[in-house]
């Protein structure tokens, strides 16, 4: 139980009339025009100069927000491993209470992907009076067991390496090779088998060696991977991670009364995608419109798999602009 928390925003724009907030996804931040430049900026699908564009760094993240990193109001260190569990519904009420501390009603739209796309979906069915429509990308009503197994195995590298201690690691000492093996383990979910035939193939390391003579030399994915690996331990904090990919899990809003009136839905399922397979997407879409909702689903056909919502941005943009822009709302 957090008695209270900060909430990092981030507003592009003039929030003083309707705005869009713009949820991230595991690993984002509030800024959300640095992380999806083909959907937020000038002449792009959500433009701050015809409506304000709003983006607030998730409850239990390390961007901002109050998160397992974070000091406690009391003076009593850093939460760590006493840091509670958290679920997407706290992340929206912990939003939709800084919006309105900050002035700002009623949404035009409510956009993300990933874990982001859960919080669109959560907003629309717990404010559905505040968000004019939830544009749910690569994300669906619930996680799939599939999805639990492999946050559970990511997390499981975290904890197994000694530098974690319990959840209560020195900052200056944080689990690093646990938080690259994890981040590994991710990027073979959000990646997909196609995309990775045709970038690596059976290359041999850019970077050198030879692992038909040396057992210790790269094929050039795994020094892909070892790269990704390197990056995310520079940026991430480990129990943030945890709490996460823990509140990805809990996330089910299936047995959630469909409130009347609905906003409107717009599911994107994306071709080639593991993590958040797109029949699945399409089966949520499709229980929300039998409910009555206006339900809409869309494809998007990438080789990149669950990250074409990132890496594709333009295209996604292109994808929603006739069903959705942000001056029509």
């Amino acid at each position: 139980m957090l008695d209270s928390v900060v909430q990092r925003v981030t507003i592009y724009g003039d929030p003083k009339g309707e705005a869009v907030l713009v949820t991230h996804a595991l690993t984002g931040s509030s800024r959300v025009a640095e992380w999806w430049p083909g959907i937020v900026g000038h002449g792009k699908l959500f433009d701050p100069a015809e409506c304000a564009v709003v983006g607030v760094n998730a409850l239990g993240s390390c961007y901002g927000s109050t998160g397992p990193a974070s000091e406690r109001p009391d003076g009593g260190g850093r939460y760590g491993a006493a840091f509670p569990v958290v679920t997407v519904g706290d992340i929206v009420r912990a939003q939709a209470s800084a919006l309105e501390q900050l002035g700002i009603g009623r949404l035009r739209a409510v956009a993300g992907g990933s874990l982001g796309g859960m919080q669109a979906l959560q907003w629309a069915l717990d404010y559905p009076q505040r968000v004019g429509k939830a544009v749910v990308v690569g994300a669906y009503d619930h996680f799939s067991a599939m999805g639990i197994a492999l946050n559970a195995v990511a997390r499981e590298a975290i904890r197994i390496d000694p530098r974690y201690r319990g959840g209560d690691y020195d900052p200056a000492d944080p689990p690093t090779a646990g938080i690259e093996l994890a981040r590994k383990i991710a990027m073979l979910t959000y990646k997909s088998e196609a995309l990775f035939a045709q970038r690596f193939g059976r290359k041999l390391d850019r970077s050198g060696g030879n692992p038909y003579a040396n057992a210790t030399d790269r094929f050039d994915v795994e020094g892909y991977l070892d790269h990704q690996g390197t990056l995310f331990s520079r940026r991430m904090d480990a129990n943030a991670y945890l709490a996460l990919t823990r509140a990805m899990d809990l996330f089910d809003v299936r047995d959630h009364a469909l409130p009347s009136p609905c906003p409107p839905l717009v599911f994107v399922g994306i071709g080639n995608d593991w993590l958040f397979p797109l029949h699945l997407v399409r089966a949520a879409a499709g229980r929300y419109a039998g409910m009555g909702a206006a339900a809409t689903y869309l494809q998007l056909d990438s080789t990149h798999g669950h990250d074409a919502f990132l890496a594709e941005s333009d295209a996604l943009a292109e994808l929603l602009s006739p069903h959705f822009l942000a001056r029509h709302p």
